[in-house]
């Protein structure tokens, strides 16, 4: 039963550290903080990953009930989100994700700078559609059982926890990483990702056929 706990939140972890990707936040989060001063940085970074924590949960624990009440099967559901992850894993092999959050958080301090926790912070770079599918896709995986939900939020929570330590950290992140290590390490995570929405895909198109 422990085996099959921790195989749970380490898959979780796996897909959910894929889809948020937290050391590509560095660059971002300075870009958007630049006019702020550590305390409000870190002030920041904790709203930020506080909100997302708890739009991440909020989809795992009743994401299930949602698709009930709309009608929708959870193996439709593993296609469309597989093909939504795949969207978003090409975006990354291509090089287009970076450029994209980037005009993102732009746009986002133009309109509404005072809360940038909430936007583009927590969403959607932390809690995107592509981390809100997984937390659902997984969620739905564990057919209610209470461990395997446990096992996701854990998941979620150390995933988290490492996008507050990147953002606490970004300066060093982004002089450790460098750009060219990040555009490389992006792809390879794209192509792991781009992996994970065809097992998603093919998973449900199983169950719809089967």
């Amino acid at each position: 039963m422990a085996a099959a706990i921790v195989s749970d939140f380490i898959g979780a972890f796996v897909t959910l550290f894929v889809v948020v990707e937290p050391l590509g936040l560095a660059p971002v989060f300075l870009a958007a903080t630049a006019r702020h001063s550590g305390a409000a940085r870190l002030g920041i970074a904790t709203r930020a990953c506080v909100y997302a924590f708890l739009i991440l949960t909020g989809a795992a624990l009743g994401g299930a009930a949602l698709l009930r009440v709309m009608g929708i099967t959870l193996p439709a559901f593993r296609v469309a989100g597989g093909l939504l992850l795949f969207s978003i894993a090409s975006e990354m092999v291509l090089g287009v994700r970076i450029g994209r959050e980037s005009q993102t958080a732009h746009q986002a301090l133009v309109e509404n700078g005072r809360h940038i926790a909430a936007f583009p912070l927590a969403i959607p770079l932390m809690a995107g559609p592509g981390a809100i599918t997984a937390a659902l896709l997984i969620s739905g995986e564990a057919h209610g059982d209470p461990a395997r939900l446990a096992a996701l939020i854990g998941a979620i929570l150390a995933v988290i926890a490492l996008c507050w330590i990147v953002c606490r950290l970004a300066f060093g992140v982004q002089r450790l990483i460098g750009a060219s290590a990040s555009i490389v390490m992006e792809k390879l995570i794209g192509v792991l990702l781009a992996s994970l929405a065809v097992q998603f895909v093919m998973d449900g198109a199983r169950s719809l056929f089967s």
